[in-house]
């Protein structure tokens, strides 16, 4: 039995955490961390699931958990995992704000068989939609990234966003292309970033706004032809089969992982 501290459990996607490791075999939610917790226990249905705390490190000590779950902000989640990484905890992170520089030296933490794993993006198809825009990217010299998501999100760009472009970049690189980001000059004066914000050269855009959950589209360009790649997430459940395959597959490996695709047969 895999036992898992979902942290940030009082958060939209704690609560889908919870509720998606409670309906799988093999799996149990001991602990929910959060500092907006107004009573002893997690909750699901009603039902009484797990002992809820304010302090992670107490919950860890009260609870021993052999996985944490963090979504909670970007503020908080390196503290997060230099609390429980050192414990031989494996550590699943959504949380977006870190640099893969920040993971790298985070993971020195870790002892020998414990993981430290981040996704920019737990669903299935923003993984898939990130795979076909780098071979994508190998054919069509132009990109640009649009990404939407709602007014309560912490960062932009996005994880998803910024992982896409890095993507491209490589896939650029691996053809020979050499593309910078157009159209920079052109930005009137005090107007800056109209052209959205470069990252290795790919255009990002990042819109936020009541109505949306997570969407993205790559647009591609070539003479005479353009190819959009767009990938929707319309409920938060969408993440939650990729949060369960990390779960049971962080267990197995150790290290610094990045990225859903290393658990995915691609």
């Amino acid at each position: 039995m895999i036992r898992v501290l979902v942290n940030g459990c009082m958060g939209r996607m704690g609560v889908q955490v919870i509720s998606a490791v409670t309906s799988q075999d093999g799996m149990e939610v001991v602990a929910g961390v959060d500092p907006a917790v107004n009573s002893g226990d997690v909750e699901l249905g009603g039902k009484v699931i797990a002992p809820a705390f304010t302090n992670l490190k107490a919950a860890i000590e009260v609870t021993k958990p052999d996985v944490l779950v963090d979504f909670t902000a970007p503020s908080s989640v390196e503290a997060n995992i230099r609390t429980a990484l050192p414990l031989g905890i494996d550590c699943v992170v959504g949380t977006t704000g870190l640099t893969p520089q920040k993971y790298l030296e985070l993971s020195e933490l870790a002892p020998e068989g414990t993981t430290l794993f981040h996704a920019p993006n737990f669903t299935i198809g923003a993984v898939l939609m990130m795979e076909f825009s780098k071979k994508a990217a190998y054919y069509f010299p132009d990109a640009e990234v649009i990404e939407f998501h709602h007014n309560g999100k912490k960062d932009a760009p996005s994880g998803t966003a910024i992982t896409t472009a890095l993507g491209i970049a490589e896939s650029r690189k691996a053809a020979g292309i050499k593309t910078l980001a157009p159209g920079k000059e052109t930005e009137l004066p005090n107007r800056d970033g109209a052209r959205g914000a470069s990252v290795d050269e790919v255009p990002i855009h990042s819109v936020r706004s009541n109505g949306y959950v997570a969407h993205q589209e790559v647009i591609f360009g070539s003479p005479g032809e353009t190819l959009t790649i767009r990938h929707d997430s319309i409920d938060r459940a969408a993440y939650m089969p990729g949060v369960i395959l990390a779960i049971r597959k962080v267990g197995q490996t150790q290290g610094l992982i990045i990225g859903l695709e290393k658990f995915m047969d691609l």
